[in-house]
């Protein structure tokens, strides 16, 4: 009886001190994609109540305005009465001159299905916190919890929160707001599946009947999640939740502290193309466990969830990312070193081939994540530079000069770790750009500024022949000798409208424009296969070509190159040292 009264003087003490923030989710008619939520500020101290939703979701770096999709938003005292609200700005209400416990209603529209926002119909709903749950200023490192009123067919609920008690999944709980919309929800009739992992147990929630074997599919996301957590040497969770959209299209993920969604093909599975794809995702967003949720950039965390959040470093958050999951799946055995190797190479030619790479450092590149990566037009190839697949190229470079560095004792691996133990375990906090450079230094043994001032926040371009050495491996160029002659122009769907223009190629000067709908190639009629019409001219010739132009009829004469792009293949070099052949051994898992 003792403790029993302890514990109610303390509860109720705490609730005094923390104006905890308690959600409560309704789904009466799913068939409209609604949801509607109570917010209850629980001993708020008085004066002006400013309520916010979040812009944007913390993995996806472009401001999604997620206010545009709420409705009816009022806010009422204990005793029920309608409190005086005033918009202030375009994600946030003003509640005027309250005190006490305030609950504040609103709906969301939510009818967009993706890993980044949030969805609603009669089969299910899919929650994105940043554009569910709204926060006070000064109040979101205080406990939060959340009660889900499911539609009355819907009988299953997957998230990576803890409930607040084990017998009621539907009601749950998270320490801080942060954690809170970090954990998205799938509420419905979903399967899960499971299995362990590095001692921890998994769950994955599967939406949508597809292709897979059940069996088969945990053991091998089993294979990839422990080769991850190989790399960091430790696991930071308790237990981790896959939620599965299973479509009829499209693709991707977004990672979360303790969790992660991917949306796939439901008929991916039956292919070694489509099934090694998915367990590829599965390996880029379970590494994101550790590189980005918890090693991250100093930019990354706490979030500023009204405005952007800058760094230069998504090339380390992302493109390594990328490059480890390429990676890890080569050593678990689902690709071959020549499929691996055919990717690295790919990687590799994008860096020479990608025209804005001379323009945009890769520096750059993460910092204007908010305004060019992901709002992409017909000029981004000559301007920028994917911090997703230079970065990858980064990765792979720096990996190997830190085995060459080390006559093969280090690699990136301890890079990774040594920078998680250091600036997430022990010290919690993120790094800074010359901190991640400092710990490249030294496992490669050399001073590394140079390669990140040059490589990453300059433009130049790498040399990729004296990094493969490292590992055993030659570079070759098979477009080396080629001739194939180069106008300088993708085209569209419709195989005959100029979607694009290279930066300095012959179309580029001869003023061919985005949105020209080519009619002719000297004296012939133009259909949809430019190269047939290229084959048989050669670099110097000049050819006219007939575009309408806005209704308009414009021949101009282009002067032919040389294709400027390389084609890389990577071979191992049999000839090569013991040490680089056991570094390429040691490289590959194998």
């Amino acid at each position: 009886m003792i403790k029993k009264i302890i514990l109610v003087v303390f509860f109720v003490f705490f609730g005094q001190l923390l104006a905890a923030q308690e959600y409560k989710l309704t789904f009466n008619e799913p068939q409209t994609h609604y949801v509607s939520v109570q917010m209850t500020v629980k001993n708020w101290k008085g004066g002006d109540l400013e309520v916010h939703l979040p812009v944007w979701a913390p993995g996806s770096y472009l401001v999604r305005e997620f206010s545009k999709n709420v409705e009816s938003f009022s806010a009422h005292d204990k005793s029920g009465n309608k409190l005086n609200v005033v918009r202030n700005r375009k994600n946030a209400w003003l509640v005027n001159a309250v005190k006490g416990d305030i609950t504040i209603l609103y709906k969301v529209y939510a009818y967009e299905l993706t890993v980044r926002t949030s969805f609603v119909d009669a089969d299910h709903a899919y929650l994105n916190g940043t554009s569910i749950f709204m926060f006070v200023k000064g109040y979101m490192q205080y406990p939060c919890s959340v009660e889900i009123v499911p539609f009355s067919k819907w009988n299953t609920i997957s998230v990576a929160l803890d409930p607040v008690l084990e017998s009621n999944p539907w009601m749950v709980k998270a320490d801080n707001y942060d954690d809170l919309v970090d954990a998205p929800f799938e509420i419905g009739n979903h399967k899960v599946l499971k299995f362990i992992s590095s001692g921890v147990p998994h769950d994955v929630a599967m939406f949508g009947d597809a292709n897979y074997n059940a069996e088969k599919l945990t053991a091998d996301m089993s294979r990839v999640t422990a080769e991850c957590a190989k790399v960091f040497g430790s696991h930071p969770c308790k237990r981790y939740l896959f939620i599965v959209h299973n479509l009829s299209s499209g693709g991707g993920g977004l990672e979360h502290k303790n969790s992660t969604t991917l949306q796939t093909s439901r008929n991916g599975y039956g292919s070694e193309l489509g099934y090694t794809g998915f367990l590829n995702l599965v390996a880029h967003e379970y590494f994101h466990l550790w590189n980005v949720k918890r090693l991250r950039p100093a930019a990354l965390g706490p979030f500023d969830y009204d405005n952007e959040n800058y760094t230069n470093m998504l090339y380390v958050s992302e493109g390594f990312t990328a490059y480890y999951d390429d990676l890890i799946t080569r050593r678990c055995g689902f690709y071959s070193n020549d499929q691996y190797l055919e990717k690295v190479a790919s990687g590799f030619s994008y860096c020479m081939n990608q025209l804005g790479a001379s323009i945009q450092s890769l520096g750059e590149s993460s910092f204007d994540a908010w305004i060019k990566f992901y709002r992409p037009n017909e000029n981004s190839g000559n301007n920028s530079v994917s911090y997703y697949t230079k970065g990858a190229a980064v990765g792979a470079v720096v990996d190997m000069m830190i085995r060459n560095g080390s006559a093969g004792k280090y690699s990136l691996d301890d890079v990774m770790r040594d920078m998680y133990n250091t600036y997430s375990v022990k010290m919690n906090r993120g790094y800074s750009d010359a901190e991640f450079i400092t710990m490249a230094s030294k496992y490669a043994q050399i001073d590394m500024n140079d390669f990140f001032g040059k490589f990453v926040y300059g433009t130049e371009n790498m040399s990729f022949d004296s990094a493969l050495k490292a590992v055993g491996c030659d570079i070759i160029n098979a477009n080396l000798n080629s001739q194939k002659t180069y106008l300088g122009v993708t085209l569209s769907s419709n195989k005959t409208t100029v979607a694009s223009v290279d930066r300095n190629s012959p179309a580029w000067f001869a003023g061919i424009n985005v949105n020209d709908e080519i009619i002719g190639i000297d004296q012939y009629r133009f259909a949809d296969d430019i190269s047939k019409y290229l084959n048989s001219y050669k670099s110097g010739d000049i050819i006219k070509v007939l575009v309408n132009r806005g209704g308009l009829l414009r021949s101009l004469d282009v002067k032919l190159a040389k294709s400027p792009f390389v084609e890389y293949f990577i071979s191992p070099n049999k000839k090569s040292d013991d040490v680089s052949k056991s570094n390429f051994t040691k490289w590959l898992g194998k």
